[in-house]
Formats: C-alpha cells, sequence, structure tokens
C-alpha cells in the first residue's frame, strides 16, 4: 500500500531553484533514503509533505490525505524532524517534551523515557543553552515517542556524535521491523546503507535516480583496483580516458559504469597482475551524480 506519494511536484523559487516534477512513492513498511546536498531540494519537498507549503504544481498525500488540505489531520499523529531545529527557548527539554505530549494527548509516557534513556539525554536543562547535539536528542524524543506508524525525519543524526549515531540506525532498524514507514533526508552514507530499502538521490531539484540500496551499488557503477607489474605501468594506464579515484605506487583504483568491455580491452595493453573489486559505498555512487565541474 503507497503511504506517502508525490506526483508531478513543482515549486520554482528562479535561478534553478526549487523542485520539478517530483514524482515517487513510499510502500507501507518501507524506509526511503532522500540524498542531495544542500540546496537541491530535499527540504522543499519534505515543507510540501508537512503542509508547510502548497504546491504550484502536483500534489503530495499521505496515507490518502492531501498534504495541504489535511496538513493538521496528518501533523496530529506524524513523526517529523526538521532540518533546522526550532524550540520555545524559555522552556526546558522536559518541559517541551511535556508540552508535546500534551498536544499528542499522550497519556503513557513509558516510550518517552525509554527514548530519554536510550540517547543519554538529560532534558532538564533550558534550551536555548544546550548543544546542537542536545537539541537534537529532544527532537528525535519528539518524533518517535508516540510510536507513530509515519516519520518524516531530516537530516535527523545532524549533531550526534557517531556512538549516538549508532543508537539512532538501531532505532530506525527497530521501527523497520514494525513496519513504519519512513522517510529520511540524510548525508550520513552509513546511516542509509543500514537502514534504508531504496534511495532517491535528488539533483538540482529533479529525481536523478531511485533504486534499492544494492542495485545502485551493483548496476550503477562499479569500483575495480587494479595492480600492475610497476609502478611506471600504473601511470601508464592512469593516462587513458577512464575515471581514476586513486593511484598508489603500482595500484590504481577506477570506477566502471557500463563500459566493462573497454576497460577490459584497456587492461590487456598493460602488464596487470591483480584485479579486485571492493564494495562501493553509497558515498561514491552519490559523489558519480554530482562529479564534475557543472555541480561544484
Amino acid at each position: 500500500m503507497k503511504v506517502i506519494e508525490i506526483n508531478g511536484l513543482t515549486r520554482d523559487y528562479g535561478k534553478g531553484q526549487g523542485v520539478f516534477e517530483l514524482s515517487f512513492t513510499i510502500e507501507q513498511g518501507e524506509v526511503f533514503g532522500f540524498l542531495g546536498p544542500n540546496g537541491a531540494g530535499k527540504t522543499t519537498a519534505i515543507r510540501h509533505l508537512m503542509g508547510f507549503l502548497k504546491p504550484q504544481i502536483g500534489k503530495c498525500t499521505i496515507e490518502g490525505f492531501d498534504c495541504w488540505k489535511d496538513s493538521a489531520r496528518i501533523q496530529k499523529d506524524l513523526g517529523y524532524i526538521p532540518g533546522e531545529m526550532a524550540f520555545f527557548d524559555g522552556m526546558t527539554g522536559m518541559e517541551f517534551l511535556n508540552f508535546t505530549a500534551k498536544y499528542r494527548n499522550l497519556k503513557d509516557k513509558k516510550l518517552m523515557k525509554d527514548l530519554i534513556n536510550r540517547f543519554d539525554l538529560n532534558p532538564n536543562g533550558k534550551l536555548k543553552k544546550m548543544s546542537k547535539g542536545m537539541k537534537q536528542k529532544i527532537g528525535i524524543v519528539a518524533a518517535f515517542m508516540h510510536d507513530p506508524n509515519v516519520l518524516i525525519l531530516d537530516e535527523p543524526t545532524s549533531g550526534l556524535d557517531p556512538l549516538m549515531q549508532n543508537r539512532f540506525i538501531d532505532l530506525i532498524n527497530e521501527e523497520k521491523k514494525k513496519s513504519k514507514t519512513i522517510l529520511m533526508s540524510s548525508h550520513m552514507f552509513e546511516e542509509v546503507e543500514r537502514t534504508c530499502h531504496r534511495v532517491s538521490i535528488i539533483k538540482n531539484g529533479r529525481l536523478a535516480t531511485i533504486d534499492s540500496v544494492d542495485a545502485l551499488k551493483t548496476a550503477q557503477i562499479r569500483k575495480y583496483i587494479i595492480t600492475f607489474e610497476d609502478k611506471l605501468a600504473a601511470e601508464n594506464f592512469s593516462k587513458e580516458n577512464i575515471d581514476i579515484i586513486n593511484i598508489s605506487e603500482n595500484h590504481v583504483t577506477i570506477t566502471v559504469q557500463n563500459n566493462i568491455k573497454e576497460i577490459i580491452s584497456l587492461m590487456n595493453k598493460y602488464p596487470v597482475t591483480n584485479i579486485s573489486a571492493p564494495n562501493l559505498s553509497l558515498e561514491e555512487i552519490f559523489m558519480k551524480y554530482y562529479g564534475g565541474k557543472d555541480n561544484d
């Protein structure tokens, strides 16, 4: 069942900024990665899903409800972490969480307390004096404490240290087993690789690709480490028309996309002693879509 749908979404801010003809769906129980650099259009799309912006063209729905017309109904149950945390600075963290619980008519606060403990959070200090990491933890607790079926998370681990990032990944994988539907915008590639069923990459406001993590890593692009008899052969090979990641002594690391026969033909011209194919990270795939002068 489709839970989140974006159909032909367009918001043009001018000068190539915004989102353009954006369309994708997220199924029930799916964790969906939404990737792109700052300014690519991720937050703009998310703000439409939250009902903060009205589409110029197109439509967004969550569980069949129109994200603009039915925003109050959607936000009542949704779990949301914004890209930029905004709090009532006069409150303590605990006061804010209790305020949020009251807004959601949350009677049982056991899950809230469990999340506070999981993330080693002391919520009693004033929000205005908290570090970015502490505020992020408050945001995580607020988003998850009412056990929502749908979550929209915009850079959810921003400001967290590696230990807390791992705890967050564990939390997402637990929610995944409960068939929660999650859209997660992230720059943390390990986070996406370890949690998401599918990944989309947005480029200049348009969808560049969408596929499963495994499919992106195996079908879109591959990495090879080629070992030559000597350093000179490696240097000469590196002058060929190929995509080089790294050259180290007699080892050359390259990426290959739909031209494996050409690479094999080139290698036949040189004294190759070994070839290995390490796993390609999602970050390397991402950079393939954004590499080049046009995207600097």
